[in-house]
């Protein structure tokens, strides 16, 4: 894929580009991988959002040939979480993660971190 990986914005996107990188059209991904054209189009279209199954979400990555336990693996599913506002089990799971979420939480805001709570977050991504 030409995009960086850091730089997609939606799952859709992603599933799309991804696709097409392989060299398929929706229809001859579709045929093959026993898929609804018209499923798969509202996906890549954000019009339906991702399931967060872990199952479905292993199934859509294997057929778009993403490697298990890869940084575009991550990305694929932090994008189908996002799509779908959840936080991802892994992130829940752990404890110094747990940490970042009201920091991350206050800047999506727009609020500004305070030196000590910048500081502090930059301790906690370190440690991590």
């Amino acid at each position: 894929m030409t995009k960086s990986q850091d730089s997609f914005q939606s799952f859709g996107e992603f599933f799309r580009l991804k696709r097409i990188s392989l060299g398929f059209t929706l229809r001859s991904f579709c045929e093959r991988y026993n898929y609804d054209p018209g499923n798969i189009s509202r996906l890549e279209r954000n019009i339906l959002s991702p399931s967060v199954d872990k199952q479905k979400l292993e199934g859509y990555a294997a057929a778009l040939k993403i490697p298990r336990d890869s940084e575009e693996w991550t990305i694929f599913f932090d994008l189908a979480h996002a799509a779908k506002g959840r936080v991802p089990a892994d992130i829940l799971s752990s404890e110094k993660a747990l940490k970042f979420l009201p920091l991350l939480f206050r800047t999506a805001r727009g609020q500004r971190l305070s030196r000590k709570k910048l500081q502090e977050l930059v301790r906690l991504i370190n440690n991590a």
